[in-house]
């Protein structure tokens, strides 16, 4: 190859008019530049040719998406003996490395002196038509007396070889059968580019080229019919194509010309959607390479090109595989707000992740599929054709949710919506009208069960018998509002309790037409096949006919292999299997069927497609059938039960919402104790304590997830520390964002961005915990974990079951220590409990100086039966000294019952035993054993070495202007004299302040004395709140406050210490909450305390606090000494048995 650079320039031989002049000609713009072959050019350029050996060339521009260019070149050139010079404008198919001179325009020739006439000033030339429509240029000239050197050297720099030549031979070849049709032209176009390419073998720099163009124009004469082997041009694209990356200049072009030979393969051979799908593919990675206003962008956007293919995958069955879904996704993506297609791919995507979800069961499809229908509606308004069949297929989704979920405001979303579908579907309207019938009449149902309201079930049947008028006998649709008929029926039945059989009988005729009407290969065969099995079930438990349940089971079976093994549907067939073979083993008593019954049942629990909440109930009902027929697998489903209730938790984004799903499942409020009880009776304490702790204490344990010190990782893995870390603090962000929402779709999107957060953050703790060192990273903690509680002292756990009460020592060290309770139930228990709460409003109306008779025998009653064996056994075994620290962690009815005010009443009774016990959970003991405090030894004999300490600071007295009791700040003000003077960090002593303020303190403060009224909300115990000056301080905002200095504080406040009466093992209170936000020791209140005698308490305590106090040096850790010093020793007639009680303390 060689390439010509000749200079233009040069001083004329001739004397004229032009001697010493140059022409300065500027290339503008041109207009209408339509390409003869039709072929999408790279760019065009203007050629100015002087003669055979002498030409300029423009810069190649891009093409305008109105057909114009603009280039803006100037060259100067010296007129010589040549009288006239031609003008060219040449379609350019490569803006990178040009082969030939690419395909021709339009040309005209022109003198020297036609351009000088039109002086100064822009003109326009003109050029024959193409397609009947003429292009243009518009050229500036100018004479001009000297050469610009601006203008450099110009020369043309097109390859001039044999095979540049052969292929501008052939773009005009296939110019020439473009406007012709001559198949001769055809063939001589393809024959010249297939010689280019053999001179261009794999590794020449111009093959790449050499393939479009040969592939071009096959394509070319396939489109009008005169070639034939689509095959051998998609494959020239698809070569030319992994020839060009990313960034290469041309890649856009043979992106866009594979996809048309896709389109064109697709259109004549309608094999499979396979290269609709591809097309797809290949738009999404054209778009973002062809700006907005080009030639190429306008083109590839329209009815040729992404609209097309849009168009074809819209009408595509669906593929509910991970590929079909994620090509959906694209479809939507190449369909922006306002496209004509984007409501129609937002449909396809919507059924497409329904059918995925009913495939998979995975709540993100779900969640993705309502977002889908959200907007379709949105696009879709009222007035507008099929916005009923949007609603409806909208509320079928959020029902799902529902089912899936169980949250309250999707069912009543789901019947509004169906109502609105159904008001708007009126009489012989719709074909599908008894569709509507039958969804709403589904979800009252549905509704029934939840809440219970007859109108409902009863409004419910009464739809489904109109569907079915709609639907008689030979209409295809009659099976399902059959089906749906006979689920009504037997939710009544079963609900009311209904003693006849006439809803049964009917519901099982119901079913079996349904099934009948149904063919085998049904999709929804199965589902009628299990709730015709539960109606025999049913049935069976009343007429006790062998009949019934064997082919109760024989249904259920055949439901079961009629599904893959990853259906979730399987998940209730292993479910209602599980109940038939357990109501025969009653029945029958024989063994086989209890395993059988026991093993669908964790096969059902394991089911990974099937949701949480199903799973979870599933789980609680393993436990009860293997602990009623004494079956060895109690163990294992109480471990399921936990493993998947904290799975279930950790998907809700705040920390309201977590309680409220932990409280909606009420049946599971005793298995924590249950749990325990079950594994003490397997002789398994240490599995006792892990179950007991795990099951109380998974609130508190999700929160501090996000809080989970890193240090060690940090050393370890510093770029997985990182990692964790931002995922912890967006998953907080979301939490927090998310509880203001209000919006259905905002909420919906915010939940699915959440559970995509903490997928992401569980894949992170999984990799933490593939490293040495971690593999318990942040999973529920082993004995010797929990054992780390105890460090300081035993842990007694008080655990209250229907099969047993006991208590378990956690020793410092070694196997735990059981206490049984032989003759405590919980019957006595919740007697014990209301008798206490009883005598403590009782006390409340008595003078202080009255004898608290009653209330004496139930603390004594406690010290007898509870705590005098625990202490036996800490005495005899343990080997306890003397006036050691015990915490007691209780549970259940335990949580409401005074274990700390224990007494004998006896004299000389505290010899045995020193009565110093904090309350909390093991969980919130090691949050506040973190910081690595050591106790103060209380054994006078033998004092522990010294303690950590802080340097006691100025007191800060920081009184509200709020209404308080008079008490409250004279108690405060008297509390100050006690703390010896300083000039270190302050404690801060306050009644009410403005909210914000008492959190900054707390963060700076590492001592606090919080006087003011506090309130316990029993319906929400994290409203449960300090009253401020401005407003509330709620349990809430505490736990959002991270105060890492802090140490100490002393609530002297009403209802500080009370819980949760719906989960009470969470300990979810003031004084906890406190504890969860740094401070390591923490004084609370179980009832109202009475600001007159509490001062005596507040004054004895910090008495006892800052005695021998020496520098300043102060010490939590003798918070619980002071406590108990401070109840025992103020004055009986000034401070009542029941205000000496009221304060507990937890902590360290």
């Amino acid at each position: 190859m060689r390439r010509t650079a000749r200079r233009l320039l040069y001083r004329a031989i001739m004397p004229g008019s032009w001697e010493g002049q140059y022409i300065r000609l500027q290339v503008i713009s041109g207009q209408n530049i339509n390409v003869p072959s039709s072929r999408i050019p790279a760019g065009t350029y203007v050629s100015i040719k002087i003669d055979e050996t002498r030409r300029w060339n423009s810069a190649v521009r891009v093409l305008s998406s109105d057909i114009s260019v603009a280039w803006g070149d100037t060259v100067t050139l010296l007129p010589d003996m040549s009288p006239s010079l031609t003008l060219e404008i040449r379609a350019s198919f490569e803006l990178s490395r040009m082969l030939g001179h690419g395909e021709l325009i339009g040309q005209l020739k022109t003198s020297w002196n036609d351009l000088r006439d039109h002086g100064d000033e822009p003109f326009d030339l003109s050029f024959p038509p193409i397609r009947g429509v003429c292009p243009s240029l518009t050229l500036k000239a100018a004479s001009v007396h000297a050469c610009s050197n601006d203008d450099g050297d110009l020369f043309d720099c097109t390859i001039d070889c044999e095979a540049a030549r052969d292929t501008d031979a052939g773009h005009a070849r296939v110019a020439e059968y473009t406007t012709s049709k001559m198949v001769s032209h055809l063939n001589d176009a393809v024959e010249r580019f297939q010689l280019v390419l053999d001179r261009c073998p794999i590794g020449h720099p111009d093959h790449a080229t050499a393939l479009t163009n040969l592939a071009f124009a096959q394509l070319a004469g396939y489109v009008l019919k005169d070639f034939q082997d689509i095959e051998s041009t998609t494959s020239l694209f698809h070569d030319a194509h992994a020839l060009r990356p990313q960034d290469h200049p041309d890649r856009p072009l043979t992106l866009f010309y594979l996809t048309q030979a896709l389109r064109w393969r697709h259109n004549n051979q309608h094999t499979t959607p396979a290269d609709i799908w591809k097309s797809v593919q290949l738009c999404h990675q054209l778009l973002p390479l062809c700006p907005e206003g080009t030639y190429l962008h306008s083109i590839a956007v329209g009815n040729s090109g992404v609209d097309y293919v849009i168009f074809r995958c819209n009408n595509l069955p669906i593929d509910a595989s991970d590929e079909g879904t994620q090509l959906r996704r694209i479809v939507v993506e190449l369909c922006p707000l306002g496209h004509q297609y984007r409501l129609s791919a937002l449909n396809k995507l919507s059924l497409n992740l329904r059918a995925r979800f009913a495939q998979y069961g995975s709540i993100d499809d779900l969640d993705e599929s309502i977002q889908c229908c959200r907007e379709i509606v949105s696009l879709a308004p009222k007035g507008c054709h099929g916005h009923d069949a949007y609603l409806n297929n909208l509320a079928i989704l959020i029902a799902k949710r529902f089912d899936h979920q169980a949250k309250s405001h999707d069912l009543d979303e789901a019947i509004s919506l169906y109502e609105e579908a159904l008001r708007l579907c009126p009489v012989g309207h719709c074909a599908y009208r008894f569709a509507r019938f039958d969804n709403l009449g589904r979800a009252l149902c549905t509704r029934f069960g939840k809440c219970g309201d007859t109108d409902d079930i009863n409004r419910a049947i009464s739809l489904h018998r109109e569907a079915l008028t709609l639907c008689p006998p030979g209409h295809p649709g009659r099976d399902t509002p059959l089906n749906n008929l006979a689920i009504a029926l037997t939710t009544r039945h079963g609900k009311l309790h209904i003693s006849n059989s006439e809803d049964l009988n009917e519901a099982i005729d119901s079913y079996r037409e349904s099934l009948r009407l149904k063919k085998h290969d049904h999709p929804e065969r199965h589902v009628t096949l299990n709730n015709l099995s539960s109606a025999l079930r049913s049935r069976f438990t009343k007429t006790l006919e062998n009949e019934d349940i064997e082919e109760a089971i024989n249904l259920c079976q055949q439901s079961l292999a009629t599904l893959p093994p990853l259906h979730p549907d399987r998940f209730f067939s292993y479910g209602w299997l599980h109940e038939a073979y357990l109501f025969r083993y009653r029945t029958l008593h024989n063994p086989a069927d209890l395993s059988l019954a026991i093993e669908n049942m964790k096969l059902a629990s394991r089911h990974p497609t099937q949701s949480l909440r199903q799973r979870i109930m599933l789980s609680s009902n393993w436990t009860v059938a293997a602990e009623q027929h004494g079956h060895g697998s109690a163990l294992e489903a109480y471990t399921a039960f936990f493993e998947l209730h904290d799975a279930y938790l950790a998907t809700r984004s705040s920390i309201i919402s977590r309680r409220e799903a932990a409280a909606a499942f009420q049946y599971a409020t005793t298995l924590p104790a249950n749990a325990a009880s079950c594994a003490i009776r397997h002789h398994d304490l240490q599995k006792a304590v892990e179950l007991v702790e795990q099951g109380r204490g998974q609130q508190w344990s999700l929160a501090s997830r996000l809080r989970t010190p890193l240090e060690d990782l940090e050393s370890t893995n510093p770029q997985l520390a990182r990692n964790f870390s931002e995922l912890s603090e967006l998953i907080s962000n979301a939490a927090e964002d998310s509880a203001a929402i209000t919006d259905r779709a905002a909420a919906d999107q915010a939940a699915v961005e959440y559970r995509r957060l903490t997928t992401r953050w569980e894949a992170t703790a999984g990799e933490i915990r593939n490293l040495q060192g971690f593999s318990r990273f942040l999973l529920p903690p082993s004995y010797e974990e929990l054992q780390v509680a105890a460090r300081h002292g035993p842990v007694i756990i008080l655990n209250a079951s229907k099969y047993s009460c006991d208590a378990l020592i956690v020793p410092t060290s070694g196997q735990p220590y059981h206490v049984p309770f032989p003759s405590v139930t919980l019957t006595d228990l919740e007697m014990l409990k209301k008798d206490f709460a009883r005598e403590i409003r009782h006390a409340g109306l008595m003078g202080p100086t009255e004898p608290r008779k009653d209330l004496r025998v139930i603390l004594r009653k406690i010290w007898d039966v509870i705590m005098l064996p625990i202490v036996d056994v800490l005495q005899h075994d343990l080997k306890l000294r003397r006036r050691s620290r015990i915490w007691l962690c209780p549970t259940a009815a335990f949580t409401s019952i005074p274990l700390h005010a224990a007494h004998p009443f006896r004299t000389k009774a505290d010899r045995f035993w020193a009565r110093i016990i904090p309350r909390g959970s093991l969980h919130l003991l090691l949050h506040a054993n973190a910081v690595g405090f050591d106790p103060v030894s209380t054994d006078d004999e033998e004092p522990c070495a010294s303690s950590p300490s802080r340097q006691l600071g100025k007191v800060s007295q920081v009184l509200g202007k709020a209404r308080c009791s008079p008490m409250l700040t004279t108690s405060l003000s008297s509390s100050i004299n006690l703390f010896p003077p300083t000039s270190s960090s302050p404690i801060y002593l306050a009644t009410r302040l403005h909210r914000q303020v008492h959190l900054m303190l707390c963060d700076a403060t590492p001592w606090v004395h919080l006087a003011c009224h506090g309130k316990q909300d029993h319906e929400q115990p994290y409203h449960s709140r300090f009253a401020m000056r401005d407003k509330p301080l709620k349990l809430l905002d505490i736990m959002e406050n991270n105060a890492p200095q802090a140490e100490f504080a002393f609530l002297s406040a009403c209802h500080t210490a009370v819980g949760d009466e719906e989960t009470p093992d969470e300990v979810i209170h003031l004084a906890a909450g406190l504890q969860f936000s740094g401070f390591k020791s923490v004084i609370g209140t179980l009832w109202a305390v009475d600001d007159a005698v509490a001062k005596h308490v507040v004054e004895a305590f910090y008495h006892k606090m800052f005695e021998n106090l020496e520098d300043g040096d102060m010490d939590c850790t003798k918070a619980a000494l002071a406590l108990n010093h401070a109840t025992r020793t103020v004055p009986k007639k000034e401070v009542p048995l029941e205000q000496r009680m009221v304060f507990i303390h937890i902590g360290v």
